[in-house]
């Protein structure tokens, strides 16, 4: 995949102006990139400056380091996390929340709804109350106080002091709705005493989708899996400073073999190494929907895997047996071990998708972790 990438990339540089057939390549090329991001098109900038969620940016540089490498493969439960914000903009804790910007292979894994609990109002009298209980309803009626018009997802002790974000799962209700799209009718929430007495006005308050700030609004956030997953070479975590692969000496690159020395023997080849590979966003124009990284680098393997292979560029016994008969010229057409990855590291991507939700969305194989010969 990797040597896949270099090349669109190679051709989705911009470069002098071109006749059709360049152009054509280019778009070629960016298409053929999309499709290793999983898109189709690439969504539309915002029609206004947005802010994702902090949640999400803080789940991404939990993830994540600057570039958008992976630093923690254990945090995810699946490969793509996407958050939707209210629709309704209502006053009466019911909240709608639009999927259609789900792809249909995804598997949802958990959902979550997150309400962000304002201060509480003051109230008079010395009894005051500590808790309330807040329960969470799907709505399965237009009229969810009707019989039968609602169904309880979850419900606990919230305390009245401070505040902050409360989150509730609600994972089988948007299974629900994903199977059958008519059924979503929203969520509702109630607030009432510990002994489920009515509380008016109630002493706890959610912000809504209207009056308050962007980073407050209530939120729906899935953690789902789209099934994408590499398998050539192990994925892993990236280290803070992954090694290159080590440069070998001088006299170990020079075959033993009496070949005939020329302007450019192989003692003056560089060895199998990791080299930079600069991926920037805003040059392939992605800039617009694109949050976190700007950009990131792939790196890519490049050099020599002369005879004898040393154990610093961790060949497979295939590509050692394979150097010996190139070295030794025991059979016509074997040329030597290539210089591959042999590790390969993921990013993650902080996105606007087509509605304007912010996802963030972790890509396998991405980045050369470190080269051997193979």
């Amino acid at each position: 995949m990797l040597g896949t990438i270099l090349l669109l990339l190679a051709l989705a540089k911009p470069t002098c102006p071109s006749p059709a057939g360049a152009a054509s390549r280019r778009a070629e090329a960016l298409k053929r990139l999309l499709e290793v991001f999983g898109m189709e098109d690439p969504p539309p900038p915002p029609a206004h400056v947005k802010q994702p969620p902090q949640y999400m940016v803080d789940l991404f540089n939990t993830v994540a380091n600057a570039d958008g490498v992976t630093k923690n493969p254990d945090i995810l439960e699946g490969n793509t996390v996407r958050s939707f914000l209210d629709k309704t903009h209502d006053e009466k804790m019911r909240f709608l929340f639009v999927l259609s910007s789900m792809a249909k292979n995804e598997k949802i894994l958990t959902a979550e709804l997150h309400l962000f609990r304002l201060w509480p109002r003051a109230t008079d009298g010395p009894k005051r109350q500590h808790f309330c209980q807040v329960s969470v309803y799907q709505v399965l009626e237009k009229e969810p106080d009707a019989p039968g018009g609602k169904k309880l997802l979850a419900a606990r002790l919230v305390s009245l002091q401070g505040s902050g974000w409360e989150v509730f799962a609600i994972t089988q209700a948007v299974r629900d709705w994903t199977e059958d799209e008519s059924s979503n009718q929203g969520l509702l929430v109630t607030v009432q005493g510990l002994g489920g007495s009515p509380l008016d006005p109630p002493p706890l308050q959610f912000a809504s989708g209207r009056d308050h700030h962007e980073s407050k609004k209530p939120m729906l956030v899935l953690f789902t899996d789209d099934g994408r997953r590499g398998a050539s070479l192990p994925v892993a975590g990236f280290p803070d400073s992954p090694p290159q692969a080590p440069i070998l000496p001088a006299e170990m690159s020079v075959p033993k073999l009496g070949a005939p020395r020329s302007t450019r023997s192989l003692d003056r080849l560089q060895p199998c190494q990791r080299h930079p590979l600069s991926v920037d966003f805003e040059e392939i124009g992605w800039s617009g929907w694109i949050i976190s990284p700007r950009g990131y680098n792939a790196f890519h393997c490049k050099g020599s895997c002369p005879f004898p292979l040393g154990e610093n560029m961790r060949p497979t016994n295939h590509a050692t047996v394979q150097s010996i008969i190139n070295a030794l010229k025991l059979s016509e057409g074997v040329s030597s071990p290539c210089c591959v990855p042999d590790k390969l590291y993921s990013i993650n991507l902080l996105y606007f998708d087509d509605d304007e939700n912010v996802v963030l969305k972790q890509y396998d194989d991405m980045v050369a972790g470190s080269c051997g010969c193979h």
